[in-house]
């Protein structure tokens, strides 16, 4: 193990969206391969304290931690690929310094002191990226800086940077990942981006220790040489990032360059043994040999932007892997969805997930799809806004109570879903919600969610304001949706089934943020047995 920790810096440059954070994953996964304990942690400039308040075509998908942090989905890729929980240290934006500057500002703490970018803002930054060394518990810890150097809003964080790497010397390292493109009128790969890129960080006083090129194109000898030379970085540390078939071999394709080498070389890290990636050159091998191919429905309102619902799509591929099939994910618009056109477009799908959100837009056409799955005997799995559709069509088409809704949508006199009690008197939006890990109790052995964990008490991550209202659980259940999972302490209802239907589902929990590529979550397993049965 490391004597002291170690921090391994990466930024980008030239764009944004190149793969910092699958970068700092698949390096991380290396050196904790090694037998390292690594940990990641994500530096977002933007001015909101987190992004629970974002729109996802905003930011993506907000990812929750089991301590109940709202973060980057980057830290998603992070955990799935470490298998290691995060928390509230491991995403860190520009909102959250400048709160707690300003909050040591009014308590006194720089009495005296003319508060300034540098040094308070760039002191608290390298406090945050010091806070997980300090825990004691890592060998190495990765840090992303979020955007493009260059940006006015990450120069406080590339400052830190500078300081950081002088004042502990070799036990940092700084990684570069920039966009080497390739001009199809000119039939040349271009390296004057990286250059440019590389000169705006020396601007800055930082010099990269190694340089990871994302192409399309391989990269011959002699350009990377070229880098080297103008980027006054080694030959041995510039590496390649391609388009791989997959981002799980992303870490593979590191590996085989030797990027985890050398910066564990310039970091002193001992290269005791190989890496052990049994488990995942065995999942990744899985991945590649599926052959047959089953349909599917993801029913949302932010389907247009991929991000915005990646722990699910990355959970549904790891539990397709896990069966033995290709999932042929069709992403269906909850606000294109009525009536007439709903078996048209779920008809010929094997399975159908109604998906997470908030607010009224598109609510019609998730009920709507509810119902198919439920009268068609279709393997239905609803998740938070997704569960609590399926108690508002059970209640209106089951119960016959034709005005029942969520009190999140309208006023009406039948709040089968209804605001949490706790929630009622809160009136700021920013990190109040019901958010981190909470026990369910499964009741039920004979449900499909105990044959899926196989235990009677699990925890899982929540991000809601709303709840099943009890008070329609006894006329519910008479009528066959039944509550197999409650919080122990606050009687909440967090699992619901049917139990004359093929497989249907509904959680209040989001189980989709704990599903990993080595270890997918048994409820998206048992949903695509069952969608595959």
């Amino acid at each position: 193990m490391a004597k002291n920790t170690k921090f391994i810096f990466v930024t980008g440059g030239v764009t944004s969206s190149l793969g910092k954070g699958i970068l700092a994953a698949s390096l991380a996964k290396l050196i904790q391969a090694r037998g390292y304990s690594v940990t990641i942690q994500k530096l977002d400039p933007y001015l909101n304290v987190d992004p629970g308040t974002l729109n996802p075509y905003e930011h993506g998908e907000c990812f929750v931690t089991d301590d109940g942090a709202e973060t980057d989905l980057d830290l998603g890729h992070y955990e799935r690929f470490l298998n290691v929980p995060t928390s509230q240290a491991n995403n860190v934006t520009t909102g959250r310094i400048y709160q707690s500057v300003i909050n040591k500002e009014r308590k006194g703490d720089y009495l005296g002191k003319t508060v300034q970018i540098i040094p308070h803002i760039t002191d608290e930054i390298k406090r945050c990226i010091m806070l997980l060394g300090k825990q004691g518990k890592y060998d190495v810890v990765v840090t992303e800086i979020g955007g493009v150097v260059g940006d006015i809003e990450s120069l406080p964080f590339i400052e830190a940077v500078r300081q950081l790497k002088w004042e502990l010397g070799a036990d940092a390292l700084c990684i570069h990942l920039t966009l080497v493109p390739y001009l199809a009128a000119a039939g040349e790969i271009k390296t004057k981006p990286t250059q440019h890129s590389v000169k705006k960080l020396l601007e800055i006083g930082v010099q990269p220790d190694i340089l990871v090129l994302r192409t399309e194109h391989d990269l011959n000898a002699s350009i990377r040489a070229k880098v080297a030379l103008f980027c006054n970085v080694g030959k041995d540390a510039v590496f390649e990032s391609p388009d791989l078939p997959s981002i799980y071999e992303v870490p593979l394709s590191f590996l085989k360059q030797g990027l985890d080498q050398v910066a564990m070389t310039k970091l002193g890290l001992p290269i005791d043994h190989e890496p052990d990636l049994a488990a995942w050159n065995d999942k990744l091998n899985r991945l590649y040999n599926l052959s047959n191919v089953v349909k599917i429905a993801v029913v949302g309102k932010y389907v247009e932007l991929p991000d915005a619902y990646k722990s699910i799509h990355e959970a549904l591929n790891h539990a397709g892997m896990v069966n033995n099939v290709k999932l042929d994910i069709e992403w269906v618009h909850s606000e294109k969805i009525n009536d007439q056109n709903v078996a048209e477009l779920l008809g010929e799908k094997k399975a159908i997930l109604v998906a997470p959100g908030f607010g009224h837009r598109g609510i019609d056409g998730k009920i709507i799809a509810t119902r198919f799955a439920r009268e068609n005997n279709i393997p239905f799995f609803g998740i938070c806004l997704g569960m609590q559709c399926a108690v508002i069509e059970f209640a209106r088409n089951v119960l016959g109570i034709a005005d029942a809704n969520s009190s999140e949508f309208e006023p009406t006199a039948n709040p089968v879903i209804d605001i949490m009690e706790q929630q009622k008197s809160i009136t700021n939006m920013g990190h109040t919600m019901r958010l981190g890990a909470y026990p369910c109790h499964i009741l039920d052995k004979d449900s499909n969610a105990f044959r899926a964990y196989g235990e009677e008490m699990i925890q899982e991550r929540h991000r809601h304001r709303y709840e099943f209202n009890n008070n329609y659980l006894a006329d519910m259940e008479a009528k066959g949706m039944i509550a197999v999972g409650k919080n122990p302490d606050s009687d909440l209802v967090e699992i619901v089934e049917i139990k004359n239907h093929k497989w249907f589902v509904g959680v209040q929990f989001h189980p989709e943020y704990k599903s990993r590529f080595e270890k997918p979550h048994p409820l998206f397993v048992a949903f695509i047995k069952a969608a595959i049965s």
